[in-house]
């Protein structure tokens, strides 16, 4: 801590120094603040281990013409069910101080980046699954000629409270062909090719494979990836290749097989037609930077998961995580359309029509799978609907190690009806039905929003299969200028909690929650 509070003065002092000669500085920020008053409810499982839970944020910012420099505060003493274990404590874990000058820029203290899609480098935050993997060193970006970006940087990884002992750094390049070629750029033509290359730097470590035998662990972990796309008119292609290096691990079970990955993109979208298709194989590309790590923490890059991301409650119960240490095929197909108003079949507001197909399997096991039909239709100007059929197989196994596979149907209406100019009621019905699990789900949601201010809501999550058991929860939530608060009450279901193919796991709760953002 007395290093972090260090920086952070030194940081800032420079920023000062800077900002006070340019006289023109710009204060932002934002505070985000959720808070749990447990209780105990013994037939979901929830315990009550303390009084009162919050995750606290509050982010600074000032900027210049020539430096920015921010700081954040994080408050998890007391934190919120799933992230008692590594996340218990408070401190600044991220300061920064950002250097402009001309085409050049250079950051010091904690960073994020990525390169490409983020095949062997992506660092970011998502707190709602608790992952902040920052780097704290270096960064340089410069733009040494028109169309070309060239990066480096390095630095030791954040994890939780602390920052990994392995030295990251790396360095990428981009092209941007167009900026070249007057042609390109008057027929709206894009054309970028790219490279990147990243370096992992771990001391060994005693692992033995049995009493007498250690593991000659490799100290530098190399990897490589190349990139190009294209877009012009309604066409948009993408193909990217990652290669890693020897990188014995524990999840890998401490092989020394390389690793590779491989993503190709292709869309079309011109006169209401949109068409997505997407394939991934990836093998042995978990890359963290401490081998010895297991769970979300430490990993230098990401795979995108090519599934359907879910909003709708059922349809997000069983989401699917992407297998970074063993491997992947991975396909996704989407097709769009949307019917013209006073058509045949738009009617006189139009409608959309979408379907979406995701599959992913390894070695001839299937992994996950989904098809959903999703239908938008405007009915009047104060009335719309979304109808929704989802089929999902999803190998519980695989994901989180028990269970076989789930076989899943789901249906959803979402309706939504404008009383009036400033009050919308929203209403949901969903049910999920499968022999698997813990078997059949209903849910229901109603939604009613007073502009600009007030939205007030009531959910229930009913399990009628095995358990019969209710998960309601009822909020009430008011906005202006910059500040929201949410008050409720209710029960959260043991689960895990996803965004891009990356899982959490969050045990039961019941309770009172706020939830309190301000923005300025």
């Amino acid at each position: 801590m007395k290093r972090t509070l260090c920086y952070i003065v030194i940081s800032f002092c420079c920023f000062c120094a800077m900002a006070q000669e340019q006289q023109k500085v710009k204060v932002t920020g934002s505070i985000q603040s959720d808070i749990l008053i447990p209780m105990r409810d013994e037939a979901i499982g929830a315990e009550k281990t303390e009084d009162f839970q919050t995750n606290t944020y509050a982010d600074l910012m000032l900027q210049s013409k020539w430096v920015d420099a921010g700081v954040r505060l994080e408050y998890l003493d007391h934190p919120l069910p799933g992230f008692e274990k590594d996340f218990k404590g408070w401190g600044v874990p991220h300061f920064w101080v950002k250097g402009r000058y001309k085409n050049t820029e250079l950051t010091v203290g904690t960073f994020y980046e990525q390169f490409g899609l983020g095949l062997i480098l992506r660092t970011y935050e998502e707190r709602s699954l608790g992952i902040d993997n920052s780097l704290l060193g270096a960064r340089l970006v410069t733009r040494p000629v028109k169309g070309v970006t060239v990066k480096a940087l390095a630095g030791r990884q954040r994890r939780y409270w602390g920052w990994n002992k392995g030295l990251v750094s790396g360095a990428d390049a981009e092209l941007n062909i167009n900026e070249w070629i007057p042609a390109l750029r008057d027929r709206g033509t894009e054309i970028m090719i790219g490279g990147s290359w990243v370096n992992k730097y771990e001391k060994q470590e005693d692992i033995f494979v049995d009493p007498t035998h250690k593991l000659n662990l490799p100290e530098y972990v190399n990897s490589w990836d190349v990139r190009a796309s294209l877009n012009t008119g309604p066409w948009s292609l993408l193909a990217e290749y990652a290669h890693k290096g020897q990188d014995p691990s524990f999840d890998n079970g401490y092989n020394y097989r390389k690793g590779s990955a491989v993503v190709l993109s292709g869309s079309y979208s011109n006169n209401g037609l949109s068409v997505l298709l997407q394939a991934k194989r990836s093998e042995n590309m978990s890359y963290r930077s401490r081998r010895s790590m297991i769970g979300t923490s430490s990993f230098i890059n990401h795979l995108p998961a090519f599934t359907q991301e879910q909003t709708y409650a059922l349809a997000a119960l069983y989401p699917y995580a992407t297998q970074l240490a063993g491997g992947e095929w991975a396909y996704q197909a989407e097709v769009g359309y949307n019917f013209k108003r006073k058509s045949t079949l738009g009617g006189k507001y139009g409608m959309n029509v979408k379907l979406n197909f995701s599959h992913v399997r390894w070695k001839g096991e299937t992994y996950y799978q989904d098809i959903d039909l999703q239908l938008t239709r405007k009915f009047s100007k104060s009335t719309k609907f979304v109808f929704m059929y989802m089929n999902q197989r999803y190998n519980m196994t695989v994901v989180e190690g028990h269970g076989g596979m789930v076989r899943s149907n789901i249906f959803i209406v979402d309706g939504k009806f404008q009383l009036s100019k400033k009050t919308t009621l929203r209403a949901e019905v969903q049910y999920l039905s499968t022999p698997d699990d813990k078997g059949d789900w209903l849910y229901g949601l109603l939604e009613f929003s007073l502009a600009p201010n007030w939205m007030f809501s009531l959910s229930d999550m009913y399990n009628v299969g095995e358990t019969n058991l209710h998960y309601y929860h009822g909020d009430v939530t008011f906005s202006m200028s910059g500040h929201r608060v949410q008050a409720g009450f209710g029960r959260t279901r043991a689960g895990y909690n996803c965004s891009g193919g990356v899982c959490r796991y969050v045990p039961a709760s019941r309770g009172f929650t706020l939830s309190y953002n301000y923005s300025f």
